[in-house]
């Protein structure tokens, strides 16, 4: 996957949906998608942040996306409904979705939680995924070729002490990955988690505040799963949490 070459216009005529699309990770992403030919559909909370990323895609002469303004936190199934319906009618089609909005919250200890934190950290990340695929799958059932991708993370995969809510709601985002993965087996929908790793992002200097951010890698560094998920060449892969950022084991 790491060798995967990108073809020009691998995504020519798709329509992904990239969620948190105003920064970091996100942003990067649907500019990357566009590169490569698709329609993207912008997804975040604030408008001026995916205005910016619009105007990015259309200055680089790639196809002119489109902005959908919802705060994941307030959403309602209905929301998702309407979505749905809206991309159906304007697009036609969806071929890819990128889970990636996400909210961290505050780390503490894990008896000093408040539950209106924890909540919307479920909201944010497990509630509006869900909601939102449930919402979208009849018209990704369309595609010939339809990939979802979730957003993982180490912690939620191995807990670790203070990251409570987050790293809760990232062991739920694999098990929803999984459960996808096997009721989809058989369709024409596949569905993968990426854990992106240690990456400059302002949710990670948020986290890590002391650490320096010129020693990570950008969004743009670990962009390779990505396309490759989103692209042809991952048919057939499904079900798999694969990490932007392996580890090199070193031989002893």
């Amino acid at each position: 996957m790491f060798d995967f070459s990108i073809q020009k216009n691998a995504l020519n005529a798709k329509v992904i949906l990239v969620t948190g699309a105003g920064d970091g990770i996100g942003r990067q992403a649907a500019k990357s998608y566009a590169q490569q030919g698709a329609t993207v559909i912008l997804l975040g909370k604030t408008v001026a942040k995916l205005e910016s990323v619009y105007d990015e895609i259309v200055a680089n002469g790639d196809p002119e996306p489109a902005i959908i303004p919802l705060d994941l936190k307030g959403a309602t199934e209905q929301h998702y409904i309407d979505m749905c319906d809206t991309i159906e009618q304007q697009c036609q089609r969806l071929d890819g979705v990128l889970h990636n909005a996400g909210m961290l919250s505050v780390l503490s200890p894990f008896e000093e939680i408040e539950q209106s934190s924890f909540n919307d950290v479920m909201q944010v990340n497990v509630t509006a995924p869900f909601l939102m695929t449930k919402a979208l799958l009849p018209l990704l059932k369309k595609s010939p070729e339809a990939s979802i991708i979730f957003t993982s993370s180490s912690v939620g995969r191995q807990g670790r002490a203070y990251w409570g809510a987050y790293s809760i709601s990232k062991f739920a985002i694999e098990g929803m990955m999984q459960t996808l993965a096997d009721e989809l087996e058989n369709t024409s929908v596949r569905v993968n988690a990426i854990n992106p790793g240690a990456t400059n992002t302002q949710m990670r200097s948020r986290a890590f505040p002391g650490e320096d951010a010129k020693l990570l890698k950008t969004p743009a560094d670990i962009m390779t799963p990505y396309l490759f998920l989103m692209a042809p060449e991952s048919k057939g892969v499904t079900g798999q949490s694969i990490d932007a950022q392996p580890k090199t084991k070193v031989l002893k």
